[in-house]
């Protein structure tokens, strides 16, 4: 992942990103200083945590409001807001950061509030009155808002690959299912799968944190995004629970993180994600045939919990043993009576026969 990515995914960022995003009585009052081609300086944070940086100032305690915020930007000084920005406590303040901390800017304004941030942890909004520009900075995290014109064109291309790969994905996982029922699976054919569905959640986290910057003008992204590939994410942990080798690998979770840290071009070599499931790179991922242990197809039936998805994996230990037994056999396992042995069978016969239709229509 690139250092621009990692900037993107910034936990503190996307909190302060949804906290201005449109369609908030903040980002109204942003965009009514920049509107008044005005400049100012915001800090959200404790005031009393902040106060051994203020310099003279006026003390106001009022409620916040969008207009009150562009009539106080009139005036030099910095706004302090408290830390849940429902209240303007001071204006017209002169910050006064410790000037070793390291700063990049070349304005003064965005210098100070730079320094601000890295040395309080703060929200801190700088304006720029000469390029119109919106700059937040939070802990060591930099990020100039772009327009929301710019975003959403963006975004809107974003979802149009993640179409193309779930796509893509859906064709290598019903290849994938057809292929666990007949026992018949090679390493491969997991390792492709897996790639696909790491790629298609890759796209939806970038997609997920552009709808945060877009506020309310991301709503109808974000029911697209849902529709696309709400079920991606857990079909993808299933896969490497189905797969992974526990001894190695330090169980699904240790994989998992493995998986979303390994860089984007890595992703693309088998080898690399062999590794991630535990395997040697020894294994020739062609010729290595795999048996699923059964998670996957059974959280593809309607209705049925995790834990009894556990329970039978547990009691029977492969896909091919719980297919193949009886419904005494299914009664056998704890908390499977009969009415739940039949939803079993019938879920596991439907996704058979709809896998068969899938693999027709896509050849």
């Amino acid at each position: 992942m690139t250092e621009l990515s990692e900037v993107r995914q910034d936990p503190k960022l996307l909190e302060a990103l949804h906290r201005i995003a449109p369609g908030t009585a903040m980002r109204q009052g942003l965009n009514d200083i920049l509107r008044g081609n005005l400049g100012a300086l915001i800090v959200i944070g404790e005031p009393a945590e902040l106060s051994f940086l203020f310099s003279g100032g006026i003390r106001l305690d009022q409620a916040f409001s969008p207009y009150l915020l562009y009539e106080l930007a009139k005036m030099d000084g910095a706004i302090i807001l408290s830390a849940s920005a429902n209240r303007i406590v001071y204006a017209n303040v002169q910050l006064m950061p410790d000037p070793t901390i390291p700063s990049a800017e070349t304005g003064t304004r965005h210098r100070t509030a730079e320094r601000v941030a890295k040395q309080t942890g703060a929200l801190v909004i700088s304006i720029s009155q000469q390029r119109d520009v919106v700059t937040i900075y939070v802990g060591d995290v930099r990020y100039q808002l772009e327009e929301i014109s710019d975003v959403l064109a963006k975004t809107n291309q974003a979802v149009t690959t993640l179409e193309t790969y779930r796509a893509r994905l859906e064709q290598v996982s019903t290849r994938l299912t057809a292929l666990e029922f007949q026992g018949a699976v090679m390493l491969d054919d997991v390792l492709v799968a897996l790639q696909r569905a790491e790629m298609t959640t890759r796209m939806r986290r970038e997609i997920e944190r552009s709808v945060v910057e877009l506020g309310v003008e991301g709503r109808l992204i974000k029911l697209q995004l849902d529709e696309l590939s709400e079920w991606v994410p857990g079909d993808e942990l299933a896969m490497i629970r189905d797969y992974h080798v526990p001894e190695v690998t330090g169980g699904e979770q240790a994989a998992l993180a493995r998986l979303r840290e390994l860089p984007d071009n890595l992703l693309l070599e088998l080898e690399e994600l062999a590794e991630v499931l535990g395997y040697s790179r020894t294994v020739n991922p062609m010729d290595h045939a795999v048996s699923p242990r059964g998670y996957r197809v059974l959280s593809n039936i309607p209705r049925l919990p995790e834990s009894v998805v556990q329970r039978v994996v547990e009691h029977f230990g492969s896909l091919e043993a719980f297919v193949r037994a009886s419904l005494a056999e299914l009664e056998e396992v704890e908390g499977i009576g009969a009415v739940r042995a039949r939803e079993i069978r019938e879920g596991l016969r439907r996704l058979q026969e709809q896998n068969l239709v899938d693999r027709y229509l896509n050849l």
